[in-house]
């Protein structure tokens, strides 16, 4: 099945190109269907679950308030990651139910390591939030 081009669209964003390995975490009924079936379409191949025990290019993270720790899945997404990779934490926009305060994103990838490049629009109710290791980490 195609993504919309509107999926396409936001997909590209996320950087992700043929041959990647994405793991994606978080995943419930609630994520966004077509964004996923673009980034599908954009690397080639499946997404890959938690049970993938090879390294990754980058990992999806799905994450709402009330999925517990945000810097434990953090670690959880960054521990089979490629030295270059990235994690695209995606959790529900402002006003939608599950949402996630800025600053708890901020302090949470700060604990875990990481650093925040950007945000973006990632479909109606979603937003993702791209974060790396710090250069002198890589």
């Amino acid at each position: 099945m195609s993504a919309s081009s509107q999926a396409l669209e936001r997909a590209t964003r996320l950087s992700f190109t043929p041959g990647q390995i994405v793991q994606e975490l978080g995943y419930d009924t609630d994520c966004d269907a077509d964004l996923r079936d673009a980034v599908v379409e954009i690397i080639g191949s499946d997404l890959v679950d938690l049970d993938f025990d090879e390294v990754v290019d980058a990992a999806l993270l799905w994450f709402r308030e009330d999925d517990g720790d945000l810097t434990d899945a953090l670690v959880d997404a960054i521990s089979p990651l490629a030295d270059q990779g990235v994690v695209w934490l995606l959790t529900p926009k402002p006003g939608r139910e599950g949402h996630i305060e800025p600053e708890d994103i901020t302090d949470a990838a700060q604990t875990a390591g990481l650093r925040q490049t950007s945000t973006i629009s990632a479909g109606e109710n979603w937003q993702g939030t791209r974060l790396v290791a710090p250069r002198a980490k890589r």
